[in-house]
Order: structure tokens, then C-alpha cells, then sequence
């Protein structure tokens, strides 16, 4: 009879100590990681991360790019609050906002439930309709804006035919924000996109379903694609949004670096620019600019607490 010794029972939660081996070269793996990511990390911190905390200084100072800062609390937020031109970018950035991003979501939407039918020509139609986005932040985009709502360009003749004698729009202060609104919207293809791929992964079952029982299109659309796309929907409107409170160039640009006329054009972040840039009021552009990141934080939080009554998750379902 053979008799075999057993181990000694090892104490209870401790595993085995890992082979010198593998745990260098787990460091070396690492350590590989750690210095591919590194370009990223050094530009993350001192072209992002850095300069937020030093802006986040400068809004409780003054300073102008040219003298030392000195610690001055809350006056640069309290003389803003005060300022008759910040609450007019307020007031034209809100009204840009509320008017530009629902025209452009419906527009996306609209353009994209006709591309997602099966027709010939498809992702030429696609490509097409997508091609705006990507050149309309460019400042040549700006310049031919320009010219063509100027006085006696396309625009104005255009109108003129059906009777509208109002003039150029860049030139009139009650028109221009909406030259700025039409270029946004002329730049639907990204959310005409996501649009594009929420539509392709509702089931057609409910359609045929819900035809089966005598459901039109307008019902077809509203109780069965809105809800199944619900959730692309939200990330469009709060994307959008946040773009929108971001709108810069076209309003620089449109507008002859002036922002107007009349301050008709003069959104935040222009007149942040005309601050921190032409003033040399580096201290109060930064108090701006932190407000700004409150603002937006805050509406994107009221975006995502209100997206709990109307946006329907397929796991939520579940």
C-alpha cells in the first residue's frame, strides 16, 4: 500500500504569490501603455487641464495679459451681471439656441426618415446631404454666407420676387441672427446621421404590426418610431445645444468680426473673444467663460433629469 503525503492545507484567502516573471512583465506591458498614452496625458494637462485652473484664477482677478494679476474676488462676475452688452449676448445666444437647434434636429430627422427607405442612389444621397458638416465650420463657408444674404446678393433678390422688400439680412438687425440660424441648419448631416442609425434599429415588426391593425403613418411615426428612437433623440438635443451655446465663427465671421450690426449678432463666446482679445480684460473673459461652463452644465442637467419622462430605454422596457 502506497502512501501518499498531502499538502499542507493553505490558510484560508491567500492565493499563491504570482511568479516574479509574470508580474515583470505585467510592469513592462504597463509601463508600454503608460508611454503610448503619454502624448496624450502631457497635452491633456497642459493644453486642458492647466489652463482651466489658471482661468479659473484669472476670473477672481484682473488682469490684462501684460501686468501681474491681482486678487480681486467677485468683481468680474458682479461688474458682468451689471453689463448692458453681456445680457444682450445672453439674450442673442438663448434666442440663437431656441431657435436654431429644433430646426435643425426636425430637418435631420425629416431628411433622415426619407433616406432610411430603400431607393437607388442611396449613399450618394447620404453623402450628399452629409457634405455640409463638414465644411460648414470653415471660414470660407462664413464669407460665402455673407455674400449671399448681402444687400442686392441672392437672398435679397430672391425675396424680392414674392414681394419681401426688407433688404439684405447681414445688414439689418431684426434678419441677421437668422442668417446665422440658416447656416446652422444647413449643417444637419451629423445628427442626420445618428438620426440615420437609431431609424435602422427599430424592428419592423412593429410597423407591420401596427399596420395590421390600421395604424396611418402619422400614428405609425408617433407610438412607434419617436419612442424607439427616443434615446438618439436625446443625444442629438443635448449635443446640439451644447453646440449651439458654443457659436462662434459663424457669428464672427458673418458679421465682419463686428458682431453686429447693432450688437445683433453678439453671442456669448463673441463677445467673450472681444473681452479677453481686443480689450485685454483677461480676467473678466474668464469670469465670462466660467460662467458659461455653469450655464451649460446646468441645462444639460435639466436635459438628463427631464430625459426620465420621455426618453425609453429597451432595457428600462425590460
Amino acid at each position: 500500500m502506497t502512501l501518499v503525503k498531502e499538502a499542507p492545507a493553505r490558510p484560508a484567502g491567500k492565493r499563491p504569490a504570482a511568479p516574479a516573471a509574470g508580474r515583470r512583465g505585467r510592469r513592462r506591458e504597463n509601463l508600454a501603455g503608460y508611454l503610448f498614452m503619454s502624448p496624450w496625458i502631457a497635452g491633456f494637462l497642459l493644453l486642458t487641464a492647466g489652463p482651466m485652473i489658471a482661468s479659473l484664477y484669472y476670473a477672481f482677478t484682473s488682469y490684462n495679459l501684460f501686468t501681474p494679476p491681482q486678487w480681486i474676488g467677485l468683481d468680474n462676475f458682479t461688474t458682468m451681471f451689471q453689463d448692458p452688452r453681456w445680457q444682450k449676448s445672453v439674450e442673442v445666444t438663448l434666442k440663437y439656441v431656441v431657435v436654431a437647434t429644433p430646426l435643425k434636429l426636425l430637418l435631420a430627422l425629416g431628411v433622415a426618415l426619407l433616406l432610411a427607405q430603400k431607393r437607388r442612389g442611396q449613399g450618394l444621397y447620404r453623402a450628399a446631404f452629409y457634405m455640409p458638416s463638414l465644411i460648414g465650420a470653415s471660414v470660407s463657408v462664413g464669407f460665402v454666407w455673407r455674400a449671399l444674404f448681402s444687400d442686392d446678393a441672392v437672398v435679397d433678390r430672391t425675396q424680392k420676387i414674392f414681394g419681401l422688400d426688407v433688404g439684405g439680412w447681414i445688414g439689418n438687425p431684426d434678419y441677421v441672427i437668422y442668417a446665422l440660424v440658416a447656416l446652422s441648419i444647413w449643417q444637419f448631416g451629423a445628427p442626420m446621421v445618428i438620426f440615420l442609425a437609431g431609424l435602422k434599429q427599430v424592428p419592423q415588426e412593429l410597423y407591420e404590426a401596427a399596420e395590421v391593425d390600421g395604424a396611418g403613418p402619422l400614428r405609425r411615426f408617433w407610438n412607434i418610431t419617436l419612442p424607439m428612437i427616443s434615446p438618439v433623440l436625446f443625444f442629438n438635443v443635448l449635443l446640439e445645444s451644447i453646440h449651439a451655446f458654443q457659436v462662434f465663427g459663424s457669428a464672427y465671421v458673418v458679421s465682419d468680426t463686428r458682431c453686429g450690426p447693432a450688437d445683433a449678432t453678439l453671442v456669448y463666446t463673441c463677445y467673450l473673444y472681444q473681452k479677453g482679445f481686443k480689450e485685454a480684460q483677461m480676467g473678466f473673459a474668464s469670469a465670462m467663460a466660467w460662467t458659461l461652463v455653469v450655464a451649460v452644465a446646468l441645462v444639460t442637467a435639466v436635459l438628463f433629469w427631464s430625459q426620465k419622462k420621455w426618453v425609453h430605454y429597451e432595457e428600462a422596457a425590460k
